[in-house]
């Protein structure tokens, strides 16, 4: 297609800025130079000039950056407001008797909303007491081939997810959550390390998948000619790690599991697991509510959070704990114990109106119900301790209750936010385990385990009793904003448009 033809079809905004670049290209100047003056940060300026008094020139010359997100041409003096990248603005200054006609002019021809620009003068106030740069002369650093959006118009959820750089631009708590996640990502890294524990790093292409019950993404490699899947868990390699001596171990790393998308569920998305020598589910509770609690004072200077909405979450203090079948038999009006048949739960389910999934085994319709019955109810944090044996074939058995195994779910805010284990290391019971769930993939399970003969030799060295914990990072996030995972992750996967 030539470029008459892609000129042809823009839009009339779009149109008039590539007509202003062609311009500027015709007088030998650059719109896209590959260098402009800045002496400093807007932010820097504001700090060094925070308490100027009214209509002062400071006859300090610096030469600022930033985009121009307003804009007002008059006669003989204009103004601008520029922002940088961390939401900090500065006004800028245009006056005849400085700047001469020629360059006047250039300004209100050339410069739209949403360009990038340099400008250097003098540092000032204005009569008003607006902290600003009166301009000696700009240069254009980079020219806005698109006109930002209207101020008053929000942006949609789809527009902000699939166009975050926009969203980024122009709406200060998209700025906020980008700059959220590294603060908690430091906080948790540090949280680590003041507890002795190493980070490493596992393989996110694996030659079996394990870890979790998930569906995974398979791809290809060429040179090995074999096929591969993305990585559902950490889990194995990091059980590897503590066989071999490294003790208290964590990971925070990508997971990838090709199932449903909505509000708590991305199919890729960030993950911490940890593995805690001679700890228990107990200990790792306690490690895991430290973490979430060190998180939220790094990033709000209190264990209340603030959501985006104004509500407020108070993480702090120790949480609830309640057993997995005794909120089941609240939520269901009668007893339902970990002996309760399959039968039984099916004839329980078809009187809540749920739909049953042939497939499932005794232990997934019973987390199945409670899911169900407790909807909407499990905001404040709370430890849900105790599950079915049959759907959690890498955990420990409960050391009193037949027919549970020693984990629990961490819900806050109504969703799964983390999951902690006393860990199987008995590498008998778990071969007996994973021979189980390959049975269970035979029938036409896409979610249960593979027999991980190299794992189980790992195990068949010795592997130390221990904790371990997992916990979605942009869950973490959730939590600490009141946001949906799509605002949590910077850049979520979203369809292509259509065209």
């Amino acid at each position: 297609m030539s470029d008459l033809t892609v000129e042809d079809d823009l839009p009339e905004q779009l149109r008039i800025r590539r007509e202003k670049r062609a311009a500027i290209l015709s007088r030998g100047q650059e719109p896209y130079p590959v260098a402009v003056p800045r002496t400093a940060s807007l932010k820097e300026i504001r700090a060094r000039h925070a308490d100027l008094a009214i209509d002062v020139a400071t006859g300090i010359q610096e030469s600022l950056s930033g985009r121009v997100i307003f804009k007002r041409d008059t006669g003989k003096l204009c103004f601008a407001t520029l922002r940088e990248g961390d939401g900090t603005e500065l006004q800028a200054m245009f006056s005849l008797d400085k700047v001469g006609p020629e360059l006047l002019e250039q300004w209100k021809s050339d410069i739209d909303l949403g360009d990038l620009v340099s400008v250097t003068g003098e540092i000032i106030t204005s009569k008003r007491g607006e902290l600003s740069i009166l301009a000696n002369t700009y240069q254009l650093a980079a020219k806005s081939l698109r006109p930002l959006p209207v101020e008053h118009k929000p942006l949609s959820e789809e527009t902000r997810v699939r166009m975050r750089y926009v969203d980024l631009i122009v709406r200060p708590e998209a700025r906020f959550n980008a700059r959220l996640r590294p603060q908690v990502m430091k906080s948790l890294r540090e949280s680590f390390s003041n507890r002795e524990f190493i980070e490493v790093e596992t393989p996110m292409l694996q030659v079996m998948h394990g870890g979790a019950a998930a569906r995974p993404f398979k791809t290809h490699s060429n040179a090995y000619d074999m096929e591969l899947f993305l990585r559902i868990a950490p889990e194995l390699f990091l059980k590897r790690c503590v066989v071999g001596g490294l003790e208290r171990v964590f990971e925070i790393n990508r997971n990838f599991r090709n199932e449903g998308a909505d509000s708590s569920h991305s199919p890729e998305f960030a993950m911490i697991e940890a593995y805690q020598s001679y700890g228990d589910w107990d200990s790792i509770a306690t490690l895991t509510r430290d973490l979430i609690q060190e998180a939220a004072f790094t990033v709000f200077g209190s264990h209340v959070v603030t959501h985006h909405d104004g509500r407020e979450l108070d993480l702090g203090g120790t949480w609830r704990e309640a057993n997995l079948f005794d909120l089941i038999s609240e939520g269901v009006g009668e007893v339902v114990t970990p002996q309760t048949s399959l039968d039984e739960l099916k004839v329980i389910a078809t009187k809540l109106g749920m739909k049953i999934d042939p497939k499932w085994i005794t232990g997934k319709l019973a987390e199945e119900i409670f899911e169900h019955v407790t909807e909407g109810q499990l905001n404040e944090p709370i430890f849900v301790r105790g599950y079915p044996v049959d759907t959690s074939p890498l955990v420990r058995a409960h050391r009193t209750t037949p027919g549970l195994v020693e984990k629990w779910d961490l819900y806050v805010e109504g969703f799964e936010l983390a999951t902690g284990y006393s860990e199987l290391i008995d590498p008998v019971i778990q071969r007996e385990r994973l021979v189980e769930q390959a049975a269970l993939g035979a029938k036409g399970d896409v979610e249960a385990m593979n027999l991980d003969e190299d794992f189980l030799r790992a195990m068949e060295y010795g592997i130390p009793p221990m904790g371990g914990m997992g916990m979605g990072v942009d869950r973490l996030l959730m939590a600490l904003t009141g946001l949906g995972i799509r605002e949590t992750i910077l850049f979520p996967l979203v369809k292509p448009e259509e065209q």
